[in-house]
This record gives structure tokens, sequence and C-alpha cells, in this order.
């Protein structure tokens, strides 16, 4: 999904939808998409990432929102695919400004609800 098409979802962004939706389904879709998430929001909070970033992270985490996604998320097995390739796509757009605070942030939020035995290499090694 390209960056334009992404941006439009950003108005189905807002902070108190997005903690619901991970709430309601973070164990549903797993610790790794959970990471991709928290490193979107989490870069979304610095000062320093230009408004262009910013509302790619928006469009992302607002496509995560909606209620009604290309593939449904209540299908087994692929309900999720359509949001996690969004996020990616998102965090490839601006994996420069995560850095090791921001990472160190989205582990430590992650250990919160998952526990000490949470591995992300699958989304940092995307990152490198």
């Amino acid at each position: 999904m390209d960056e334009e098409k992404i941006q439009n979802f950003s108005k189905h962004y807002t902070e108190d939808g997005l903690w619901k939706k991970i709430k309601k389904y973070s164990k549903k879709v797993g610790s790794s998409a959970m990471y991709a998430i928290l490193l979107l929001y989490f870069v979304l909070q610095k000062d320093e990432v230009p408004m262009k970033n910013k509302a790619i992270i928006v469009g992302a985490l607002g496509y995560f929102i909606l209620p009604i996604d290309l593939i449904p998320d209540v299908a087994l097995g692929v309900g999720y695919t359509d949001d996690i390739g969004v996020l990616l796509a998102a965090l490839w757009q601006v994996s420069i400004y995560i850095d090791t605070d921001v990472k160190i942030q989205a582990k430590e939020k992650l250990k919160d609800w998952f526990g000490e035995d949470i591995d992300t290499s699958d989304v940092d090694d995307k990152l490198v």
C-alpha cells in the first residue's frame, strides 16, 4: 500500500481508539504486530519527526483501528495480514526515527502485556 493511501486512513486515528483496539485485540494479533504498533506510536510522540512522517504513522494506526478492513479481522489466520502489511510499510517509511529509546519504550510496554519472554527480532530485523 502506498504512502498516500496509508495517509487516507488518518481520519480513523485517535489515541483513545488505538488503546481500545490494542486492549481488545493484543493477544489475538500477537507480540510482533503489537511491537510494530508501539514503535509507530512512540515515533509519533517525537517532536523531531516531520509532519509528513507523522501523517504516515497516523494513517497506519488509523487503518489498524478501522473497524472495516480489506480482510476482516475476524477471518481466522489471515484477518490481520492487511493490518500488519500497512504497519510494516509505515515502519519502513519512518525507520530512520526508530532509535534505541523508541525500541526500549515499545519493548517495556510489550513486557507489561506479554511477559518477559518476548521476541521482537522479526520486526527488528526488517528495520535494519
